[in-house]
C-alpha cells in the first residue's frame, strides 16, 4: 500500500534540503535500532551529503540485555519446573556458552510469545509450573510488562513472574555525552518511545550538553525529516528538542502508560550489555511486586559472568564504531555464529550491516 512517507520523490526533496541546509561536517546518532534498520534499509547513508554522519546508539533492547541477565534466564530456563516465555529475539543472544535456543534444544520448556499477556495466559493453563516472563525492553514496553504483574496480582497467579531488564534512555543518552570519547553532537530521538513518555524529560538534558534533539519516526520520510531539523538546529548554533513526528508523539506522552510504569516499578541502576552500569538507568520491580520477581524466586542473583574480549558491541553501541571496523563482524561473528546481542536482534546494527551490506 503506497504511503507518502515511503515517496522517493518527498524523500529526495528532503534529502535536497538537508544538502543545501549543510556547510560543516556534523554527527548524529538516531537511537533507536529500528531507526537503524531503516537507514540501512533505505540506503540513506549514502544519500546524504559527506558531511552528515550517522552513528547508531544503544537502542536495541535486546542488544543492551546485560550478559549476567542473559545467564540468570538461562539458568531459570534450565528448571525442569519453569516454562520460559521470551520474545523470539532473545533465544538467539549469546550467554557465555550457550543460549536460550540450546537449552530449549536440551529439554527446556522455552516458548515465544508476542505479548506478557500470552505468558500469564500460560501460567493459567498450567498451574503446576512456574511461568516466568523475560520482560526487557525500553520505555516502550514497559507499560505492558507492568500491565502483566497487575493482572497477575488480580487473578491471584501464583506462579507467574517476570525476569526484569527494562532500561530507559535519558540516562543513556547523559552517559554517552559524559563520554570523553564522544562525538555526537545531536540526537534522533526514538518516536515510539516518547509516545509512550513524551519528550518533556529531553529539554533539559539538550540544554545541560548543548546538544539538539529532534523525536523521529521510522519510514524514510520520518527519517530524512528528522536529519533535515536536527541540521537546521546544528547549523544555526541552536539548542532545542523538536518534535517531527507529529501524527504519534506528543510531549507530555501517554498519561495511562506512565502510571501504570510508575505504579509497578521504580528506577534502579542498570548494566547495559558491552557498556557498563548506568546509574538509575533501568526500572525494577517496586517492593510491593516482589512476589513477582524471578530474580528474586531463583535466587540467580549472585551470578555475574565475564564479557567475551573479541566483541565490540559495546563501542558500536556508543556510536564510537560502527559494524564493518570490527575484526569479528562477518567472519567469526555471524547470525549463525554470534558473538554479540548486536549480531542477532532485529534491531541491532551488526545485523544490519549484514543484511544491507550494499550500505
Amino acid at each position: 500500500m503506497f504511503t507518502p512517507y515511503r515517496s522517493p520523490s518527498l524523500v529526495q526533496a528532503t534529502l535536497a534540503e538537508i544538502r543545501q541546509a549543510t556547510s560543516q561536517p556534523w554527527v548524529i546518532m538516531e537511537i533507536c535500532g529500528g531507526q537503524t534498520h531503516a537507514i540501512l534499509r533505505y540506503g540513506m547513508e549514502q544519500l546524504l551529503p559527506p558531511e552528515t554522519e550517522l552513528v547508531h546508539g544503544p537502542g536495541c533492547p535486546v542488544c543492551v540485555t546485560s550478559l549476567d541477565l542473559i545467564e540468570k534466564a538461562l539458568a531459570i530456563a534450565s528448571d525442569p519446573q519453569v516454562i520460559f516465555t521470551s520474545y523470539g529475539d532473545m533465544l538467539r543472544v549469546p550467554g557465555v556458552d550457550r543460549d536460550l535456543f540450546s537449552v530449549r534444544a536440551a529439554g527446556g520448556d522455552i516458548r515465544v510469545v508476542y505479548s506478557p499477556l500470552d505468558a500469564l495466559r500460560i501460567a493459567q493453563q498450567n498451574p503446576h509450573k512456574q511461568v516466568v516472563f523475560f520482560a526487557i525492553g525500553f520505555e516502550t514496553t514497559a507499560p505492558a510488562n507492568a500491565m502483566s504483574v497487575l493482572q497477575a496480582k488480580a487473578l491471584g497467579l501464583k506462579n507467574y513472574s517476570a525476569l526484569v531488564s527494562h532500561v530507559c534512555v535519558p540516562p543513556a543518552l547523559s552517559a554517552i555525552l559524559n563520554s570523553p570519547a564522544n562525538r555526537v553532537q545531536g540526537f534522533l530521538l526514538a518516536g515510539h518511545v516518547c509516545a509512550v513518555m513524551g519528550y518533556h524529560q529531553y529539554p533539559s538534558l539538550a540544554e545541560q550538553y548543548r546538544v539538539p534533539m529532534v523525536v523521529t519516526g521510522f519510514e524514510p520520510l520520518d527519517i530524512a525529516r528528522g536529519i533535515l531539523e536536527t541540521v537546521k538546529l546544528l547549523e544555526s548554533g541552536r539548542v532545542e528538542v523538536r518534535n517531527a513526528y507529529e501524527r504519534v508523539v506528543t510531549f507530555e506522552g501517554n498519561h495511562a502508560a506512565q502510571e501504570a510504569i510508575a505504579r509497578v516499578f521504580e528506577p534502579c541502576d542498570r548494566k547495559w550489555r558491552g557498556i557498563g552500569a548506568i546509574p538509575l538507568s533501568g526500572w525494577k520491580l517496586r517492593p510491593e511486586f516482589q512476589a513477582y520477581d524471578a530474580e528474586s524466586r531463583f535466587q540467580v542473583g549472585s551470578i555475574q559472568p565475564e564479557e567475551s574480549p573479541l566483541c565490540i558491541a559495546g563501542q558500536i553501541l556508543q556510536g564510537l564504531k560502527k559494524p564493518p571496523q570490527c575484526p569479528a563482524f562477518g567472519r567469526a561473528c555471524t547470525p549463525e555464529h554470534p558473538l554479540g546481542a548486536t549480531m542477532v536482534s532485529s534491531e541491532g546494527a551488526c545485523a544490519a550491516y549484514y543484511h544491507y551490506p550494499a550500505s
